[in-house]
């Protein structure tokens, strides 16, 4: 595994939508342990590949408290949602703000592992703000793009 480069905002390729993975290979599989240990270093809970630089529908999630459990989605496609949750996100590639984002509290997502083979999952809460904000970076848009009530983090809430 290997740390790899965040791209920030003011990094065009931000705003590009990533194109599906076709390749479960190796080098796949490199990419995903990779952008764990980059997000795990940056004390994230959630990365896209275009954060890294790479533009593939890939990301990855861990918010679980208890373990290290992390959730891998390659070609992510939402099938539901409902219900309406909002809150106050950051992002890694957007260090130094925070901001309110409408997110939904009920997510119902398809998807692929590592070696390609297709599941669904139901996303809730935390979860589902979570996957929302990193499907919203496979499709070029970063949570600032849609948040109010931006803030610098050293702000008074």
């Amino acid at each position: 595994m290997a740390l790899r480069n965040l791209r920030t905002i003011g990094d065009d390729i931000l705003h590009k939508k990533s194109k599906p993975v076709e390749n479960f290979d190796s080098k796949l599989h490199q990419l995903l342990d990779d952008m764990l240990e980059t997000m795990y270093d940056a004390d994230g809970v959630g990365i896209a590949a275009v954060q890294v630089g790479v533009l593939r529908r890939a990301l990855v999630m861990d918010f679980s408290e208890e373990s290290d459990d992390p959730i891998e989605m390659i070609n992510p496609e939402i099938i539901h949602i409902e219900g309406e949750q909002e809150g106050r996100e950051g992002c890694l590639s957007v260090p130094g703000k925070t901001g309110s984002v409408v997110r939904p509290l009920v997510t119902v997502v398809k998807a692929q592992d590592r070696h390609g083979k297709t599941f669904e999952t139901t996303l809730e809460d935390r979860a589902t703000v979570i996957f929302s904000h990193e499907f919203d970076h496979l499709n070029g848009v970063l949570y600032i793009d849609k948040a109010t009530d931006i803030r610098d983090n050293d702000d008074d809430d």
